[in-house]
């Protein structure tokens, strides 16, 4: 596996796989032909279906500007490797076509050419500047699954986040510190802000009204009333187009750091706790990434939110003290639960159900975290297993549910 950086990339909304990932394409196809007089980009299937309600255009004609970029839509033809597929060429004075590359946009950021092989993404692109690390692409860990990973830790008597470091290396705590730091500015902004997000929608932001009506109640609603306020808080910001952190994507960047900030809030947890907490909650979103996958347009939002829901049950039960059995339950819980959620953003937005649905997983993701804890971490579902039916059930979905605003809630709004 690569290192959990890939896992938790700082940058702006409102999509990883449609903003994040095609602007960083974008940028090396430039590097690579700073000469061209001329470009033409080609999106394929959930890219070019969903891509004007994630910015994708834009991302792309901001690096390569619109003056000279032609950006061809074609939502219906998917090419076989990836559901998110670009195709970029250089285009000369008599209109030939030149240089052609085909690269995928895999989920969190993360590109990807036919067959597997991972692109290093640029050190100076932006929306990767605080991920980007010379020796972040390289595989660092030697095992693959939670359960080796998990007997590792009960053989060598350590912990998940001491396992991340030995694998990283010391490093890693900066850079979590960084992604820590870049996550609670992303709560407090969006728990201040007032007015409608950018779209067709108009829809309203709410985390400052739950913060305030939080307040007004006993302390376990109030509890409950500052996670939803926190995760609507972190999606609205990236909604908006915002600085966040892929946590493991922008459709899902809201549930991890709703879940830590409220803890470190309502129960005095050090920085230091925090980033261990994070370290967890990386690795786990890497096993998913490794043997299935991050991306809606590819599993359904299962691999979204449902995977951020396992990192933030993780984390949560580690800081409570949780052996590496039951964190390793209550990750299993929290991703067994999310089991063939359709991606169906309304309008192709990352708005409505996705910024709603970052909000209840926090919820679910602390709920997981207490079942666990209840347990001695025996159970008989493991989680690499659930991970192996995620990515089943994800290619069982049809096409209209992965990302592509055509089925589910989006076509109900259609109507």
């Amino acid at each position: 596996m690569r290192s959990i950086r890939e896992i938790f990339r700082i940058g702006f909304g409102p999509s990883s796989s449609h903003t994040m990932g095609p602007r960083s394409a974008a940028t090396i196809y430039l590097e690579r032909h700073p000469e061209a007089e001329a470009f033409r980009v080609t999106l394929y299937g959930s890219l070019a279906a969903t891509g004007e309600g994630h910015l994708t255009d834009r991302a792309i004609l901001d690096v390569l500007s619109s003056e000279r970029t032609e950006i061809v839509w074609r939502p219906k033809e998917f090419l076989s490797y990836h559901p998110n597929g670009m195709k970029f060429e250089t285009i000369d004075a008599e209109g030939n076509a030149h240089n052609e590359w085909t690269v995928f946009s895999v989920g969190g950021g993360a590109l990807e050419e036919d067959g597997g092989k991972p692109v290093n993404l640029p050190v100076d692109d932006e929306s990767v500047s605080a991920s980007a690390d010379p020796e972040a692409s390289d595989e660092v860990y030697e095992l693959n699954n939670l359960t080796d990973i998990m007997h590792w830790c009960e053989k060598n008597g350590t912990t998940y986040w001491e396992y991340v470091e030995k694998c990283e290396g010391p490093g890693i705590w900066d850079y979590l510190a960084k992604v820590w730091d870049t996550m609670s500015r992303a709560v407090e902004r969006g728990i201040e802000a007032e007015g409608r997000l950018p779209g067709p929608l108009n829809l309203p932001r709410r985390a400052s009204t739950y913060h305030v009506r939080a307040s007004g109640y006993k302390s376990n609603l109030q509890s409950r009333g500052l996670v939803f306020a926190y995760a609507l808080a972190v999606s609205e910001e990236n909604a908006s187009g915002g600085e966040i952190v892929t946590a493991p994507t922008c459709g899902s960047c809201g549930v991890v750091p709703a879940v830590l900030y409220h803890l470190k809030k309502s129960r005095d947890f050090s920085d230091q706790r925090i980033y261990r907490a994070l370290a967890t909650a990386g690795l786990i979103g890497n096993v998913v990434k490794q043997n299935a996958s991050i991306s809606g347009a590819e599993v359904g939002c299962q691999g979204e939110v449902g995977v951020a829901c396992a990192m933030a049950a993780a984390a949560a039960n580690q800081l409570f003290g949780g052996s590496a059995a039951q964190i390793e339950y209550a990750a299993e819980m929290g991703l067994e639960h999310h089991l063939g959620m359709t991606c169906d953003p309304v309008c192709g937005l990352v708005q409505i159900p996705c910024i709603e649905r970052n909000a209840y997983a926090a919820a679910r993701a602390l709920d997981a975290n207490l079942y666990s804890a209840f347990t001695d971490g025996g159970h008989r579902v493991s989680f690499d297993r659930v991970v192996e039916v995620m990515k089943q059930t994800g290619h069982d979905l049809p096409s209209i549910y992965k990302e592509t605003a055509e089925g589910g809630l989006a076509s109900a709004w259609n109507k």
